[in-house]
């Protein structure tokens, strides 16, 4: 029986679900991941909510930073809410409106799983029709490309340990290019809102610490 590939971010702790894709014959890669949860190919990227992750996302507007991010590096990212029905909170108007809203502003396929064991057979499957016959493999970069120089300038920063796109482009706007983004002192980036010490020193270091890869 062929094994399909599966890239899953390392903040992903749900043993369970981990679990049930191994079981479902899938070989899985844990890794950092920029964009969604989990990788099934270059064209493929999936985001997973609990019900309470989705509802939160919803109400602090991060749900579509995130699902823009997704469609921007991937020509077909699937969002999976994961829970009971009965524990959503938010009214059946505001659900269904933003599910609507995710199909049809941005080509988002939403799916609903009932918990854990669920989400790893949807996946599994994903995998199984997206890889089976093709040699389409996991990609962190994704297939889409950038269309103007702005947005590989958004990709560029928006990867750095952190910084995602919205953060990516209130950087670029105070610096106004890469290059003096990567120049600027600790103290100067932490002037750009939610970047404290911790985070200007990690992407101080990431832009100008010399590339020393280490030889297997």
């Amino acid at each position: 029986m062929d094994r399909f590939k599966v890239v899953a971010d390392q903040r992903e702790r749900n043993s369970d679900l981990l679990e049930g894709l191994k079981k479902n014959n899938i070989e899985l890669s844990i890794k950092t991941i920029h964009v969604g949860d989990f990788v099934i190919s270059d064209r493929v990227c999936i985001e997973r909510k609990t019900i309470f992750d989705f509802e939160s996302s919803v109400i602090s507007g991060r749900l579509f930073d995130q699902i823009k991010r997704m469609k921007e590096h991937y020509a077909f990212p699937i969002l999976i809410i994961e829970g009971d029905a009965d524990d959503f909170r938010m009214r059946s108007k505001v659900i269904n409106g933003t599910i609507a809203s995710l199909y049809i502003d941005y080509g988002i396929v939403a799916m609903v799983s009932r918990g854990p064991e669920t989400t790893a057979e949807l996946i599994a499957s994903i995998a199984k029709h997206e890889q089976d016959g093709t040699t389409r493999e996991p990609s962190l970069k994704g297939g889409m490309r950038a269309h103007s120089h702005e947005q590989y300038q958004e990709y560029v920063i928006g990867n750095l340990p952190g910084v995602g796109a919205k953060l990516a482009r209130a950087l670029l706007k105070r610096f106004g290019s890469i290059r003096e983004i990567a120049d600027a002192e600790v103290e100067e980036l932490m002037k750009v809102e939610k970047i404290g010490r911790i985070k200007a020193q990690r992407i101080r270091e990431t832009m100008n610490k010399r590339y020393d890869p280490k030889e297997d």
